[in-house]
């Protein structure tokens, strides 16, 4: 399946829809969800066309996915959502959940999280 350029993350990376932006570069994006499942939660994408996170891993180069998960730290300090700790969740397909076929990684933290 190709990749879906009318998803709801592509349409905020390009600025057709409004979001709440933590953080932005050339590569990664993150906002906040609106959504919430804890004081703080927020979404951080990569810009590329990503449906998921084997998708992301199969395609994008070592630097890209190094880098990704970079910024996913630098941004949970950035919240700081290291003061005490913080959850990163990747819902990859249907029986995991994911609602957009956009990879994305959700930053939980501010309250305490209970165990699965």
């Amino acid at each position: 399946m190709p990749y879906d350029q009318n998803n709801i993350f592509a349409k905020i990376i390009r600025g057709e829809i409004p979001a709440l932006k933590v953080y932005e570069d050339e590569k990664v994006l993150a906002f906040h969800d609106i959504s919430k499942a804890a004081p703080i939660h927020v979404l951080v994408v990569p810009k590329g066309e990503y449906k998921n996170f084997s998708d992301f891993t199969a395609q994008a180069g070592a630097e890209e996915i190094s880098n990704f998960f970079k910024k996913v730290s630098e941004i949970a300090s950035l919240l700081e959502a290291d003061k005490s700790g913080f959850r990163i969740i990747s819902n990859n397909g249907p029986d995991a959940n994911q609602t957009v076929p956009h990879f994305h990684v959700h930053i939980l933290a501010g309250k305490r999280m209970s165990n699965f």
